[in-house]
């Protein structure tokens, strides 16, 4: 038994020595702790001196007193402890034998004669925790020294390294994951992080590790070049030069949410692995990304706050469809505790963006309505609003999914008077047809009036064809459309040649056929002088308004100067009348009416 009594001791005896490493003069205190474990030297039980064991306060001091001595030699010296694995080995035996002997301590509370031995234990984790949080850091800034990018950063090659800080190069390949630390380092770091969180110091591990995997983030936004401008500056800044940060922005967002923060989880989860609580994890992850995320969606959100022109329409559609992609990556990596206001504030703010697109959207029918008509267009041609508005609604309806959900959404949430998509855009291009009605009487001459409506209704009528807008609208519209234009057609004709041929097909005496040829030139050159200045835009219907009038005006002249010609009074007379246009000569100056553009 003796004999079992001192292996178990000599057991016992290199444990210790184990803890208290290579100092030298700790020697004779393991003789002493080792008195603590009683005549038997049974391991059985704990190892550890305490006070309940001969009530030998002395072994506790003196357990203390060693690791004081070996654990104060690392914390005063000047090198970084983790430069040495042997020192870095050691110092973290030596950790955790103190830890161990606190909480023992710290069991026995109310024991008025260890409340000493308590206080020094504590001070001395203290210390150690500080080292440790030195410690942490440094093996994080030493990183790049041994980072090797082809290795770690799988699919990109020759990543910039600026003050120390790994920083990624924008990327395409989305199913990228960055390993920004060697695993030999987040082992490093992990030893560390289970020792801190066991000292009661999680919090300030954390703050350790977040700082500077926010530095990594930061500065790789910096290479993808978004100028991190505030609200206020948003707001004050013109559009066009938003317009490319918008871009840069949905770059920099996909980028961030696919690649950077789904790496970031990972190394959280492999740095902080193997301790008691996940919310260690959890407050990391949300303090890497929580100034980044803050900084992108304050731009956002300040873009959903600003103006409502309607030419902003296209962009803010572009931000919202990009944050809609994300949102459920959101909602996968933003799942824990810490980072859930962030993901509510993501989700209200795609939600804002969405009301923004109902306002701008809404907008388009103010512009219209402030539209007045002030002076004739010149010639009858395409108005700019028929441009712009149909040109706005072609545009839009490549959008058709996310307007339809936006439209439905906010309505049914606000609990307003929506229309659904359909309906908005044919209510949006009634307006424009009732705007152009008002437009149409600034115009004195009742066939420029037809004229007018007829080429805006044809752009119109084009532009809403073989596209996502004529889907949107139906064969129904497209079909009631193009009867309208034939109508326009027909006014037309009527109000400008129907007087001119009319003349032409007057029955009577030959003096009377004469004057009605002399009134005929008169009005045929007076109406083919003003129309050569009207414009026709569209290169169809100006061919076939031309086939359309030389249709009722040449059989009609053709056949008044063969009356001409056969009638009876001109026999016995010298020669013919004087016909001033052959047939040939009417139908050349029908081709010269309409141009194509007014300048």
């Amino acid at each position: 038994m003796a004999e079992a009594g001192d292996e178990n001791l000599y057991a016992a005896a290199r444990d210790i020595a184990r803890a208290l490493g290579k100092d030298p003069s700790a020697a004779g205190d393991i003789l002493q702790i080792l008195s603590g474990y009683g005549a038997s030297g049974n391991r059985g039980g704990d190892p550890r001196p305490t006070a309940s064991r001969g009530g030998s306060n002395v072994n506790l001091d003196r357990a203390l007193n060693s690791l004081e001595r070996q654990i104060s030699s690392y914390i005063v010296a000047d090198r970084p402890i983790w430069s040495d694995p042997v020192d870095s080995r050691t110092f973290l035996d030596s950790v955790d034998e103190l830890i161990s002997i606190a909480g023992d301590l710290r069991s026995m509370a109310g024991d008025k004669s260890v409340a000493v031995c308590q206080s020094r234990a504590d001070e001395l984790i203290q210390q150690v925790m500080f080292r440790l949080q030195e410690e942490f850091g440094f093996v994080m800034d030493r990183a790049p020294d041994s980072f090797d990018s082809d290795d770690e950063f799988s699919g990109e090659e020759d990543n910039d390294t600026s003050d120390g800080v790994i920083v990624a190069r924008p990327i395409t390949d989305y199913k990228i994951v960055i390993e920004a630390l060697q695993s030999s380092v987040i082992g490093d770091l992990n030893a560390i992080a289970v020792r801190m969180v066991a000292g009661g110091y999680a919090k300030e591990c954390s703050r350790a590790y977040s700082s500077r995997r926010r530095e990594f983030l930061e500065e790789s936004l910096s290479r993808l070049h978004l100028r991190g401008l505030s609200m206020e500056e948003v707001q004050e800044t013109p559009w066009q030069d938003l317009e490319d940060e918008i871009d840069r922005w949905i770059k920099a967002v996909t980028l961030v949410f696919r690649v950077f923060f789904p790496s970031e989880r990972l190394l959280c989860d492999r740095v902080f692995s193997d301790l008691p609580v996940s919310s260690v994890t959890d407050l990391s992850f949300m303090e890497v990304c929580r100034g980044t995320t803050t900084q992108l969606l304050n731009f956002a959100d300040a873009i959903a706050l600003g103006s409502r022109l309607p030419e902003r329409l296209f962009k803010v559609v572009d931000l919202y469809e990009a944050m809609q992609d994300l949102i459920p990556k959101m909602e996968t990596l933003f799942s824990d505790r810490y980072c859930l206001p962030l993901r509510h504030e993501a989700i209200a703010i795609h939600k804002r963006l969405g009301e923004a697109i109902r306002g701008i959207f809404m907008e388009l029918e103010n512009l219209i309505r402030r539209d007045p008509p002030k002076t004739a267009f010149p010639g009858g041609g395409i108005h700019p609003i028929t441009r712009y508005v149909m040109n706005y609604l072609r545009a839009a309806c490549k959008s058709r999914q996310s307007l339809e959900q936006i439209l439905d959404q906010t309505g049914n949430e606000s609990g307003s008077d929506t229309r659904p998509l359909s309906v908005q855009i044919v209510w949006v291009l009634e307006l424009l047809e009732s705007n152009l009605e008002g437009k149409k009487r600034t115009y004195r001459d009742p066939a420029l009036c037809f004229l007018f409506m007829m080429n805006n209704d044809k752009y119109i009528l084009d532009k809403a064809k073989d596209n996502e807008l004529g889907l949107i609208l139906g064969e129904d519209w497209i079909v009631k459309h193009a009867a309208k234009l034939r109508q326009y057609h027909s006014n037309y004709r009527r109000s400008s040649w129907n007087q001119v041929v009319g003349l032409l097909r007057t029955e009577g005496p030959y003096p009377k056929l004469i004057e009605n040829l002399r009134l005929f030139k008169a009005q045929f050159d007076e109406v083919c002088k003003t129309q050569s200045q009207w414009v026709v835009t569209d290169g169809q219907l100006r061919e076939e308004l031309r086939s359309s009038v030389a249709g009722i005006v040449s059989p009609a002249y053709s056949n008044f100067i063969r009356r001409l010609k056969e009638s009876p009074e001109i026999n016995g007379r010298r020669g013919e009348p004087f016909i001033p246009y052959t047939v040939e000569d009417v139908e050349f100056r029908i081709k010269g009416l309409f141009k194509e553009s007014s300048r």
